[in-house]
């Protein structure tokens, strides 16, 4: 039987185009120093920028930071993503 997740509220507060806070993250997909790709309670969430970092990741409450210039934020499905069953970063080292 498959495990289903709890939604967790998800929250984006960008300051200043230099900080971005956010909740309801499940993993970071992938990350450098121009884009940051990460699964959200409610799609990928890819921010795209310059001399991005993600400064704070705490996995268990599903929290990220993100530091550097932020040019874009966009969402998009997470559903083939999920169908997978594993990280980008997994399937590039197999």
């Amino acid at each position: 039987m498959e495990e289903k997740k709890e939604i967790r509220s998800h929250s984006c507060l960008m300051s200043n185009r230099n900080s971005v806070a956010l909740t309801g993250v499940r993993e970071v997909v992938s990350f450098d120093e121009n884009q940051v790709i990460m699964d959200t309670d409610l799609g990928l969430l890819t921010i795209k920028g310059k001399d991005l970092h993600v400064s704070r990741l705490t996995v268990e409450k599903g929290e990220v930071d993100v530091d550097g210039t932020v040019d874009q934020l966009a969402y998009s499905s997470n559903e083939a993503y999920r169908k997978e069953g594993q990280s980008l970063l997994a399937r590039l080292f197999r």
